[in-house]
């Protein structure tokens, strides 16, 4: 029996080290590209996005409205018979190409129908590679390769001065530079990612059938493309099926009380996510960094939480524990929101920063995982993880508007009452004088007087 365990932790090490070397690295530059995408209009505003595109108020919000949800769904549905090893780098070629043209755009409609054609295109990312990961690998040996591949590292190319190189504007630059790197990432991907298990070059023969008897041993029980077990009751042979596309199976995904307490869950974190790496350079450069110190005081914050997140996929792979991580960090991001609202300087909010990054980025992959751990059949399985972050990617919309230009500096109260005191809100006396000409109100003019004083 003790030569029989030695003999099934070698080859689980050397399996999964094959697999890590060849299929994390390649899904690691198509999270870059996606980054990149992420963080590249944030970073093209403090280059001068808004000014050439002649963007004002809350038009710069509009742009970043989330439109994955349109295809996560379905992009996962074909995932099985397109191959993910073919599909997901085509979709990220396609938004290469599609960042590239950004730098072309002229005005408020330009980017808002550039955005939504990157949408459908970046939407059906993470789900597939959710879904692909929970197909090579066992349930308890994903959040760490979750991890591993989400925090990748993280660079782009707003940081290199190239105003007026070709007439062309540094945020023009930024996007030509970014599209063409991300296109170059879906080539690498395309080449060294392997359809499944049974079809993967680097492996043995003895390898693969290895690999095919540990799924079959792990509760979910199946991988891409061994779904169905029969065992032959003349050989005794195990022979494998494709599964079909059931809707029955899309049902039972959808109508699983776990998928829509995970989405929910789910949706309050994205919130969090989103609205750091889309607002980070602004809120850094409004306070008081500008230009490429801006830029640099973007990357200390995510140090902290990346040793964390490790941490965590580790010990949650370790212990196959998930929600109480959960419980553990998101009350210290509640602790930096706090901060941050409350700091009256500048050190104060940017310690804030750090708390925010190190409770929200570890208890991310713990909610990616419990869903693709708890669901088993391929269909059932594409369909909850997908409407999962469907569902949770609604917290988009919400997370563009949460730091709105005519909130700046201090998105709170406090902004508010220095607008007042510098004599900002006196039109609010003449809208008001015109409502109560104009019979429109009997109300009193309340907290819209600029005497008026918001508690903070």
């Amino acid at each position: 029996m003790s030569e029989i365990h030695e003999y099934k932790r070698r080859m689980t090490r050397n399996v999964l080290w094959k697999l890590d070397c060849h299929i994390l690295p390649p899904l690691a530059l198509l999270w870059l590209a996606n980054f990149i995408d992420r963080s590249n209009v944030g970073n093209a505003r403090i280059a001068g996005l808004e000014t050439d595109t002649h963007l004002h108020g809350n038009q710069f919000n509009m742009i970043l409205a989330d439109r994955y949800i349109l295809v996560e769904l379905p992009s996962n549905w074909v995932l099985k018979r397109m191959k993910a090893n073919r599909w997901l780098p085509l979709l990220v070629f396609v938004w290469g190409i599609i960042t590239t043209l950004t730098a072309l755009v002229q005005n408020l409609g330009g980017l808002v129908g550039i955005r939504m054609c990157l949408g459908i295109c970046e939407g059906g990312l993470l789900p597939g590679i959710v879904l692909y990961l929970s197909t090579m690998y066992k349930r308890h040996e994903l959040q760490l390769r979750y991890v591993l591949i989400f925090l990748s590292p993280r660079s782009s190319f707003d940081h290199i001065s190239m105003d007026g190189i070709g007439n062309l504007a540094g945020w023009r630059w930024i996007f030509i530079l970014e599209g063409i790197a991300t296109i170059i990432f879906s080539i690498i991907a395309a080449i060294f990612l392997p359809a499944d298990v049974s079809s993967a070059p680097f492996l043995s023969e003895v390898e693969r059938d290895f690999a095919h008897s540990s799924a079959l041993h792990d509760p979910k029980e199946d991988v891409l493309t061994v779904e169905k077990i029969q065992i032959s009751a003349h050989n005794n042979r195990v022979e494998y099926e494709d599964e079909v596309f059931e809707w029955r199976e899309v049902i039972r995904g959808l109508t699983d009380v776990q998928t829509w307490l995970t989405a929910f869950t789910y949706l309050g974190l994205d919130v969090s996510l989103y609205s750091f790496s889309l607002f980070l350079p602004t809120i850094v450069a409004q306070l008081g960094y500008s230009g490429e110190q801006a830029q640099l005081h973007t990357v200390p914050p995510y140090v902290p939480a990346v040793v964390l997140t490790v941490v965590v996929a580790f010990l949650g792979d370790r212990l196959k524990w998930r929600g109480p991580f959960i419980l553990i960090f998101l009350p210290v991001a509640i602790i930096g929101y706090i901060v941050a609202i409350t700091a009256k300087t500048n050190t104060g909010r940017y310690a804030a920063v750090f708390l925010i990054a190190a409770g929200v980025y570890p208890s991310a992959p713990c909610l990616l995982s419990i869903l693709p751990n708890n669901s088993s059949g391929h269909y059932k399985r594409a369909t909850a993880t997908a409407f999962q972050l469907a569902f949770s990617n609604t917290g988009g919309f919400i997370a563009t508007f949460s730091y709105t230009q005519d909130q700046a500096p201090r998105c709170y109260c406090l902004w508010e009452n220095k607008a007042r005191r510098e004599g900002r809100r006196a039109e609010n006396i003449r809208k008001y004088k015109e409502l109560l000409d104009e019979g429109k109100t009997r109300a009193p003019i309340g907290d819209r007087h600029p005497e008026f004083r918001f508690t903070l």
